[in-house]
């Protein structure tokens, strides 16, 4: 168990923040290294062309270490959006094909299946989780011969009910399909292996979980894509790159592995430090012991709210660091500005009240969401 880390925060005591979902909190060191990061561009001399690669590559190493994958499978794109379409430049679909998706997924896992879907003259196929809310089995009953892939995630985004992506790879393989992950709610608070689940893509913004900037992210391509399509033809991803007066030999060759779909300008000088200084500490803490200690903090929450005539997933059916209440009858309107008024951070996605702490709350904190929620019902 981790103890609480709230002096590595800027949040006020008074102020219970239990909406990591929504957006990861910067710690102080990761604003100074943003801050020391925008400083250099005050003096461009100071950068050297080395300074293009060195910082992305040892970025690439640390997520690499989080998802036990190699640098050579990670790269650097803006957003979860911006990875999702390589995967979908990529996997291919055929007429009469079908995508798997998830009601109510999150639309950056939705839009660019349905974009695809539309030109191949295949069928988005939306999944309900059923009266017994399993949609580890649901999703394993879809999956047939007709399967092109399943664009998922490990845990649903509105109430964090968790999926089984191991056995759901393990499936997708067996009729040649392929699995396209977005682990934006997942990848830094929840253990994760791509040797285990085997994903073709996964996609991960850094600004919710990986406490991150915002518009920096990371992709993991299987090796077997290495030599697929990139959405931008980048000089910074060809294989003269880090010779800059040779910049102008123009060639076909891409930097090895996954380098090839990085976005254009990936060493974002002023951001780069700020994901890298996070990481670091993620990794410090462990995933595994952040899923630990935050399922601790959850099932608390789980049982006060129960009391209040509130439901919520059973532990083993939603992702430790998630929680999503739901309300015996519809959700009373106005409630996330009511709680916001008594300094309780929540958020609403779908029909559930998501609250989603990390390591800066404490018990104080959790005292003060259920004093505002027995106001507010």
């Amino acid at each position: 168990m981790i103890p609480c880390q709230r002096h590595l925060f800027d949040i006020p005591e008074d102020r219970a923040y239990l909406n990591c979902a929504y957006m990861g909190p910067l710690m102080h060191g990761v604003v100074e290294a943003v801050a020391k990061g925008t400083a250099r561009k005050a003096r461009p001399w100071t950068v050297s062309s080395d300074d293009f690669f060195t910082e992305t590559e040892h970025a690439r190493g640390l997520l690499a270490r989080m998802i036990d994958a190699t640098a050579d499978d990670v790269a650097v794109v803006p957003s979860a959006s911006y990875g999702l379409a390589v995967a979908a430049r990529n996997i291919p679909v055929a007429a009469g094909q079908r995508i798997i998706v998830l009601k109510d997924q999150f639309p950056s896992n939705v839009y660019g299946w349905r974009e695809l879907a539309r030109a191949r003259g295949a069928e988005v196929v939306t999944l309900d989780r059923g009266q017994d809310g399993d949609w580890t089995r649901v999703i394993l009953d879809a999956i047939d011969e007709r399967t092109a892939l399943a664009a998922l995630a490990q845990n649903h985004w509105t109430d964090g009910s968790l999926i089984d992506l191991e056995r759901v790879g393990a499936r997708l393989r067996e009729v040649g399909a392929a699995l396209a992950l977005d682990l934006t709610q997942s990848l830094g608070a929840m253990p994760f292996s791509v040797r285990r689940v085997r994903p073709d893509f996964m996609a991960a913004a850094c600004y919710k979980w990986l406490l991150g900037p915002y518009s920096v992210g990371f992709l993991y391509a299987d090796p077997k894509w290495h030599g697929g399509e990139p959405i931008e033809q980048s000089w910074m991803t060809r294989s003269n790159a880090e010779d800059f007066a040779g910049l102008v030999k123009y060639v076909d060759g891409f930097r090895p592995g996954a380098r090839r779909f990085d976005m254009g300008e990936f060493s974002n000088f002023a951001l780069m430090p700020g994901a890298i200084a996070a990481m670091e500490q993620i990794l410090d803490w462990t995933p595994k012991a952040i899923s630990e200690t935050l399922g601790t903090r959850t099932a608390d929450i789980a049982a006060r709210a129960a009391r209040l005539g509130l439901s919520s997933p059973p532990e083993g059916a939603r992702a430790p660091h998630f929680l999503g209440l739901g309300f015996p009858e519809a959700l009373p309107p106005g409630l996330v500005e009511a709680l916001a008024a008594r300094n309780v951070h929540v958020s609403v996605r779908g029909q559930s009240m998501r609250v989603t702490p990390h390591l800066y709350n404490n018990d104080e904190d959790v005292a003060r969401l259920m004093d505002a929620l027995g106001a507010v019902l």
